[in-house]
Formats: structure tokens, sequence, C-alpha cells
């Protein structure tokens, strides 16, 4: 049976959860104590073997080998995997929960479609849900070990009211090597169009929703079944199994105190508590998790918290027959209700709940945020595409910034020409120089104007572009402004004598 506990933390309040401590069933000391006996019980022996039963000798070895154990432990990342393969776990155990199938939707569908006041159209609608019930009743005999003990033959399904003796023949006659739990659905869909052309049916899109939620019903059975063929992959739980296994066997030889191998070290060495209560902790934590996922990996077993198939499989036949049959057109009278003549409905408060009314309602979290007091911020203005555009600081940096000379034009592509009166700008004044202080470096600035010659020159006119001769040049373009030269000096050797000894 699930260990519910919702009440108990229905409000936060002091020591909360320290009264769940408390609790045997469904707890984590059931699932853990006997790893944790042998866990302590071998701590133990090998303490008395160490303490007692060992030579001088003997110990400084062991103390090595402890050494090298308790070292290993940290090469081992514990938290990693135990957490993603828990939250691995848990995810797949909601998701199987979430595909158990229930006839709420389609006991709706039905008792709202198949028409028919007399013993055919009861017989109809009860057949419809019986169908439904049954298909989900022989999945989850092949996934769950509770259901699967309470009818473990077809004579137990017949004999508990979910098919008749007509129909486990016709089910034992189709023979299929694979599950057959789709069989009762085929019935289902079947008897609907039977009624359909009976006219129990009224038109197509009741029967296509009719079909449409059976549908739906189906699918979850069949994810259901899917769960439980396709497993967690084995070689991952296996790797998480070793480490766990592999990080206390560890412990139990590392974690144990020692004594010092140099007796004027006496001094510094750990206090001896003989119980490790951090080890024990440690492992009542790691080895907890891994329990939580053994326990949870497959929740239609029998422990304390998986799911209740049993009790899903009455719920849902009580529930389903009792809205195809005894409410079909059972309504109660219809008339005005209390709030027919006010505007706002107020349902009551009882004293306890009183103090609530005294609390506003919430209409937003702006609703309450104050505004400039300022009239001309509260002032519409149409957006204008003529408006000058805002830059921030940084930006305008990176928009104002002159190119850098270091920069070879090689990297801007060789078919591209307009970068190249990026170099000339500086002297029109286009782009201002980051230090206005700093001159220009005539080598640099003659390595540059090297590059740009070269590449002029050895890039190839590309086809189909006409060339002008420089006099149609000027003409079309008329007077022009004259380009500043920049002249490249031969660097001197007392120059070079300066910018050796500087370096």
């Amino acid at each position: 049976m699930t260990v519910s506990y919702t009440l108990k933390v229905a409000n936060a309040q002091f020591g909360g959860f320290s009264k769940l401590l408390f609790r045997w069933k469904g707890s984590i000391y059931k699932l853990l104590y006997k790893e944790f006996l042998v866990f302590a019980m071998l701590y133990a022996m090998l303490s008395i073997t160490y303490r007692r039963l060992l030579t001088e000798e003997q110990k400084r070895v062991y103390v090595k080998v402890a050494q090298y154990c308790n070292r290993s432990t940290d090469l081992i990342p514990m938290s990693f995997v135990l957490g993603f393969y828990v939250t691995l776990i848990v995810n797949r155990w909601w998701a199987q929960y979430t595909s158990i199938p229930l006839p709420d939707q389609l006991m709706c569908v039905i008792s709202s479609t198949v028409h028919g006041k007399d013993e055919k159209g009861r017989i109809l609608r009860r057949s419809l849900i019986r169908y439904a019930n049954l298909s989900s009743v022989l999945i989850l005999r092949s996934v769950s070990t509770r259901v699967l003990k309470r009818f473990p033959t077809m004579d137990h399904l017949v004999e508990a009211g979910f098919m008749t003796q007509e129909e486990r023949k016709k089910f034992e006659s189709l023979h299929s090597d694979f599950n057959k739990y789709w069989i009762p659905c085929v019935w289902f869909t079947n008897l609907a169009a039977q009624a359909r052309r009976d006219g129990r049916v009224r038109d197509d899109v009741a029967l296509r929703l009719l079909i449409d939620e059976l549908n739906l019903y189906r699918a979850k059975c069949s994810m259901l079944f899917h769960y439980d063929w396709i497993s967690i992959p084995l070689v991952y739980t296996q790797v998480i199994t070793i480490a766990v296994y592999s990080f206390f066997a560890f412990c139990v030889i590392g974690r144990q105190f020692l004594e010092p191998l140099d007796p004027e070290q006496d001094q510094d060495r750990d206090l001896d508590l003989y119980v490790p209560l951090t080890t024990l902790l440690q492992f009542f934590f790691y080895a907890g998790w891994l329990k939580v996922a053994e326990q949870i990996i497959n929740p239609f077993g029998e422990d304390d918290d998986d799911f209740e198939t049993n009790k899903l499989i009455d719920r849902n036949l009580q529930v389903s027959l009792l809205s195809v049959d005894d409410m079909y057109q059972n309504l109660p009278l219809t008339g005005k209700d209390k709030y027919w003549n006010e505007s706002t409905a107020q349902p009551p408060y009882t004293i306890a709940t009183a103090a609530e009314t005294l609390k506003p309602s919430f209409l937003g979290s702006t609703f309450d945020m104050r505004m400039s007091d300022d009239p001309e911020q509260s002032q519409q203005v149409e957006a204008s595409p003529s408006l000058p555009r805002m830059h921030t600081p940084l930006l305008s940096r990176f928009l104002t910034a002159a190119a850098s000379p270091a920069v070879s034009l090689k990297n801007f592509g060789r078919s591209n020409r307009a970068h190249h009166h990026l170099l000339r700008l500086r002297g029109e004044g286009g782009f201002p120089s980051p230090n206005p202080r700093r001159g220009e470096d005539p080598e640099s600035v003659g390595r540059i104007e090297e590059e740009e010659t070269e590449e002029e020159a050895s890039e190839p006119p590309t086809p189909g572009t006409r060339l002008k001769v420089p006099g149609q040049l000027e003409a079309s373009q008329g007077p022009r402004k004259e380009t500043p030269q920049i002249r490249v000096r031969q660097p001197s050797d007392e120059s070079i004598d300066i910018d050796q000894s500087a370096a």
C-alpha cells in the first residue's frame, strides 16, 4: 500500500519533516537496515583485527594500504553518477504512473454518445466500458505481480465478471505469439460501428469522438507494455552498483583509525572514536540513494511504495459502470441557482476562513507599481524612423574606433575592395585616431601601402566588369578633393641604433 503523508506536511512548521523520521513503513530504515548492519560488522571486524591481531610490521603495511584506499575514494564521483541515475529513475517512475489507463474520459463519451434507455442500450454501453476495463486488466496482469496473483488464469477473469465464457472462447481461439491485450479494444471498435449502423450512435462525429477516446486509452495500455519491455540499460545499473559497492569497500579499509608510523607524530593523529560516524552517515546517504532507485525502478511490484494496481482496477470498474448505466440520463432537476439575481457571486466563508476575505485580490505584479509624477513622462509620442538612434557607450566605442594599422588587408578577403579607403580616411579626418598625441609609425604605414599595392597588382579583373580609364573617371566624378600622400622615409642608422638600445 502506498504510504501517504501529504496531510502531515500540509503546513510548514517547526520540525515538520522531523516528525516523518519516526515512521517505519515505507521508511529508509526498513529498506536499508540489513545492508547497514553488514557494513558496520565488516568495519568492526577489520578494526578489531588491526588493533589486536596484527604485529607492528603488519600494522605498518596496513597503514600504507589504508591510506591508499582512502585516497582512492576521492576518484569515484559518487554524487554525480548517483544523482543522474536516481533522477532518471524518478522521471521514469512518474511517467509509468501517468501511463496507467483510466476510463474517466471514455466513460463520459460513452454515456453521452451511445443512446438508448432500453435493455439493449444498457447492454451496449456496459459492454463497451467492460471491454475497455478488460484491456487494462490484461495489460496489468502482464506487468504487475499483484494483479497476476489476483487473476492468475483466464478463469479468474471470467469469474470476476470482466469477460463472459463466450468471450473467453473467442479470445483463446485467436492465436498470436504476442500479448493479446489489444483484442478487447478491437471488439470495442466493432461494437461501436454496429451501434452507429443501428442508430444508437447518431452521427459520424460522435463515432469519431468515441474511437479517438478509445485510441488514447489503448495508447496508455501500449505504453505500459513498452515500459515493462524496455528497461533502463543493464550496463548503466551495473556501473552504478559497482561504483557504490567499490566505494564502500575502500571505505571499510581506508576509514579505519590508524596509529602513526612515526612515534613523534603521535600528537598530530586524529581522535580515535572507534565508531566512524561520518563514514556511517555517508553509507546511509549513498547506499540509501541506491536503494531508493532499486525500489522505484519497477513500481508494479509489492513494495510499500509501489502502485496499488488492484485498487485501481476496483475503482475503474465500479466508477465506469456507474457512469454509463445508473447515471445515463439520470439528471437532477434544474432550476435557478442561488445567485440568479446577483451580479457578483460571492460564496460564504466559515469563521475559520473569514480572515481570507481581508486580503485584496491579486491583479498583477505591476498593479501597485508607482509611476513617475512628471506629466511629460506620460505623454504619448509617435515612433518615427527619422528620429536619431541612440547608441550605448560601449557600442559607440566600437563604431568610432579606427582600424589598427597592424591588421593585414588580406584578412578582409581578396575580392572586397571596399576596405581600402579605411587606410586613407585617417588623413581626411573620417576616423579619429585613438591616441592623437602619438604620431603614426611610418614603417607600419609603409607596410600597409605595400600590401595594398600587391593585392591590386595580383588580383585579375572580374569578367564582365567595365574598367574606366583615368580620364573618364575624372570626367565622370568631376572635381575631387586631393588625397593626402604619405611618404615613407628610409630609416637612418641613428634611428636603428636608438630602437635597438630601447629594445
